[in-house]
């Protein structure tokens, strides 16, 4: 038999997907609002990408904009480290077994920015970048599912490294905290895939443009600037409701906080005061970058030009 991408067994690719790109939250900070912190030096980005390393991703990728992108990238770095892999001490060649996940950083395209380019769309425009990326290297390495983690929701994630068979399953994949999911409008998990992403994108399109859709091209007649471009603010439960969660393994968690404002955000804090909430440096957030290549090489020649 004839081994394809569907009946192959052996690799699962789940790539997570970390939106920050979209309408802004009430924080109002100097730094994204995906920068709030959650402990001494630990942020909700770096919280979802710790969730995405237990969850089992093979690869993560921050949808971010280029103005905040050298900000996030100096907080998190070029990857972070399996914590299955790196929790294993008493391997023969510990250094040698590591392994690395890779996070890639990929912005929206300028043609949707202050037009559609709602939180939900930075998940939608992710997987379709990742796909295309994938696919021009080779069939193999594009994703199965795409885990997505909201920076604006948190729970403990090491709890997700006993279910990580579940979650790279040919089955999507959410999470629920008291009956209530990301369709409920919380910031909480899920994994999908191409059919849903069809689904997704459909729903995007829904949207107004500049002109009063129905009328005829050559009128030109402009809606009102308050109603142009209205999936910008599509909310998540609106734009991800086609997701069929009967169809989809479920994890109730036990503790879930959703920030998505101040008050929200007071509530955390307030029910987190007597938890010691630790940044997972050494065994996931390492914040280390790859080594470049051939930069000695370059700067011998342009010191031997002058």
């Amino acid at each position: 038999m004839e081994v394809t991408r569907e009946n192959n067994t052996t690799y699962f690719h789940l790539a997570g997907i970390v939106p920050v790109a979209g309408q802004p939250l009430d924080f109002n900070q100097a730094w994204p609002d995906c920068l709030m912190p959650i402990a001494p030096d630990y942020s909700l980005l770096e919280a979802s990408v710790a969730e995405c390393a237990y969850a089992g991703c093979d690869t993560i990728w921050i949808i971010c904009n280029d103005d905040i992108s050298p900000l996030i990238k100096k907080k998190l770095g070029d990857f972070v480290k399996d914590p299955v892999y790196a929790h294993r001490r008493h391997e023969r060649k510990p250094d040698q077994t590591i392994r690395y996940i890779p996070i890639y950083y990929v912005p929206i395209h300028p043609k949707d920015r202050n037009k559609r380019d709602c939180l939900a769309w930075s998940v939608i425009h992710g997987s379709l970048s990742i796909f295309k990326i994938a696919d021009e290297i080779s069939k193999w390495v594009v994703p199965n599912k795409y885990y997505v983690s909201f920076p604006y929701g948190y729970f403990p994630a090491w709890q997700l490294r006993t279910h990580r068979k579940t979650i790279s399953s040919s089955k999507n994949f959410y999470i629920s905290h008291q009956e209530k999911t990301f369709k409920d409008g919380i910031y909480s998990s899920f994994t999908f895939g191409k059919d849903e992403f069809i689904d997704f994108r459909k729903i995007i399109r829904t949207g107004t443009g500049r002109f009063r859709p129905g009328v005829d091209w050559q009128a030109h007649e402009s809606l009102p600037i308050e109603e142009r471009w209205s999936a910008r603010f599509f909310p998540i439960e609106k734009v991800f409701e086609p997701f069929k969660c009967d169809d989809a393994n479920k994890i109730e968690v036990a503790e879930f906080w959703n920030i998505s404002n101040w008050n929200e955000y007071k509530q955390f804090l307030a029910d987190n005061v007597e938890k010691d909430i630790k940044r997972p440096t050494k065994t996931i957030l390492t914040r280390q970058k790859c080594k470049p290549i051939a930069r000695n090489y370059l700067d011998q020649d342009e010191e031997t030009e002058t």
